[in-house]
């Protein structure tokens, strides 16, 4: 009898493993959008995105109207901080010289007030100084105005 496992008889020979079934197909997995790319790096006081500065500077502007220091001050501070961003904020610009132009006319106005009501009640107060020089102590009416001297 001969060996069934010898290499002498191809009949004899035990069949080769059949090739595996193929797998059935899996439905692929979900797709998800691509990452979003890295941020760009800039160099300091370049422009990147909406001025710092910008509302500040629109407050600042109308407060130049109504509060001049006020508004003297945080269009300062809007300025410096747009342009720090890189911007260049002219509202907050115009702010600053409306607010010291406004500033420098309250002053003079203000200074033009004192010195004209001074000048009518001081002619005022002199007049009213000689006439009771003339008449003397006492309480005196002339011409429908009542003096009182001491």
């Amino acid at each position: 009898m001969t060996d069934p496992t010898a290499p002498g008889d191809p009949a004899a020979q035990p069949a080769a493993p059949a090739a595996p079934a193929a797998p059935a197909a899996q439905p692929a997995p979900p797709s998800y959008p691509p990452a979003p790319p890295a941020p760009a790096y800039s160099a300091p006081g370049t422009a990147t995105g909406e001025d710092p500065g910008k509302t500040l500077g629109i407050v600042a502007l109308i407060l130049a109207f109504v509060f001049q220091l006020l508004g003297l001050i945080l269009g300062i501070v809007a300025r410096n901080k747009s342009k720090a961003a890189g911007y260049k904020n002219g509202i907050a610009t115009a702010a600053i010289w409306l607010s010291v132009v406004f500033m420098v006319l309250g002053l003079i106005l203000g200074i033009a007030f004192i010195v004209g009501g001074a000048a009518i009640f001081g002619g005022v107060i002199g007049q009213v100084a000689e006439v009771c020089q003339e008449l003397g102590p006492g309480v005196w009416e002339i011409d429908g105005m009542t003096y009182t001297c001491e």
